[in-house]
Parts: structure tokens; sequence; C-alpha cells
């Protein structure tokens, strides 16, 4: 039979510890974002180049990072890299979570460029735009209106993805909670707590997702 005593006193006391955490998992998540999008950007566009070795190169580096575990990146960017450039924890996170999720958002992006009819582009090139002027222009303001939401989406994966950088001392959510439990060994408490303030964070930014969806979908119409 389960018997535990629970005591959510905890929770209170170390209420500010907790909010800190989670800040500075939203941080480490955003920075992580902000680097990963002109990653994802290259190397999507670098996927449906014509140029066949930018091609190769482009789509070997998204397979690998998606086929290889976040944990194992983290590993081998902190120890690996961390050792020859001096990187600290928190940065070797960020650099670790903006390779990783750069390979995700350069599918994201090459599906929505492609996406959009071949006849925009050749419409635009026959009325004497050239191909950058027909992609700045064009194209790519077709393609955002379908890149924003699962952009978004992947957003929330990256935060809570972002809990496996305690892993190398990565001050975050996850790592606070570690420490917590290490100096009060009330586990069930604290990881209840971190559950839901994980939840209230995806859960909001996934209605912030709909609104805007609801939004673009009623300017389309």
């Amino acid at each position: 039979m389960f018997n535990y005593d629970f005591d959510w006193s905890v929770i209170p006391e170390n209420y500010d510890v907790l909010i800190e955490g989670a800040l500075l998992t939203l941080e480490i998540s955003a920075i992580s974002l902000l680097l990963s999008l002109p990653i994802g950007l290259l190397f999507g566009f670098g996927r449906i180049s014509k140029n066949s070795f930018i091609r190769f190169i482009s789509s070997a580096y998204v397979e690998i990072m998606r086929g290889i575990p976040l944990l194992v990146l983290l590993m081998w960017i902190y120890f690996g890299l961390g050792g020859i450039f001096h990187l600290s924890s928190y940065w070797g996170s960020i650099i670790s979570l903006a390779l990783f999720e750069a390979a995700f958002l350069a599918e994201i992006f090459r599906s929505g460029v492609q996406a959009v009819p071949k006849g925009q582009l050749e419409a635009a090139r026959s009325a004497g735009m050239s191909s950058y002027q027909a992609m700045r222009f064009i194209i790519l303001p077709q393609a955002v209106r379908r890149i924003l939401p699962p952009t978004a989406s992947q957003f929330i994966i990256l935060i809570k993805d972002s809990s496996l950088v305690s892993v190398i001392s990565g001050v975050d959510l996850t790592l606070k909670a570690k420490n917590l439990v290490s100096s009060t060994y009330l586990a069930l408490e604290i990881w209840t707590a971190v559950a839901i303030i994980y939840f209230i964070i995806t859960f909001s930014l996934s209605l912030i997702i709909r609104y805007f969806e609801k939004r673009m979908l009623k300017n389309e119409l």
C-alpha cells in the first residue's frame, strides 16, 4: 500500500527558486530559438538549392542532427567543443539546443517554401523578377503563413527539450528542482510542482498559437 506523507509546504517556501528556474528555462529556450532560426533558414534553403553539393551538405546536417539524441549532442558539445573553446554550461546548452532545433526548423522552412505552387515563381520570373526578387516578394510572404504555426509549435517542444540541459549543469527549472530534492528529500512534491509549471508554460503558449492561427485563417478567407 502506498504510504507517503506529502509535505506541500516545500513549494511555497521555495517558490522563488522554482520561478527563477522557470524564467531561466524560458531564457535559454528563447535564445536558442533565435539562434536556430537563421541556421534553420540557411539549411532549409540549402535543401532546395540547385547546387548538388549544397543540397548534400544541408541534407546531411538535417539527417545527422535529427538522428542524434539531444542528450548525446549536449554531452558532445559541452565536453568536446566546450573543452576547446571553454564553453560554459549556459552557452553549451544554448548552442546544443540551437543546432538541434535548427535541423527541425530547416525541414519546416523547406516544406513551407515548397508548398507554394511553382506557378507563382514562374509567373514572377516571367514578369521580369530575378530569382532573389521572386523569392523575397512572392514566395516567402506566402511561405511565412505556412511556416509560423509549426515554428511556434517547435518552440514549445524546445522548452520541454531544454529540461535535458541539467545533465551538463545548465541552470534551468530542472536543475533547480534537482537541487531542491537533494536538500529537502521531497521528490514527489517538487517534481509535481515542476510538471505543473511546465504544463502552464506550454499550455499558455499553445493557446497563444491557436489564437494567432485563427487570426491568420480569418485573414486568408
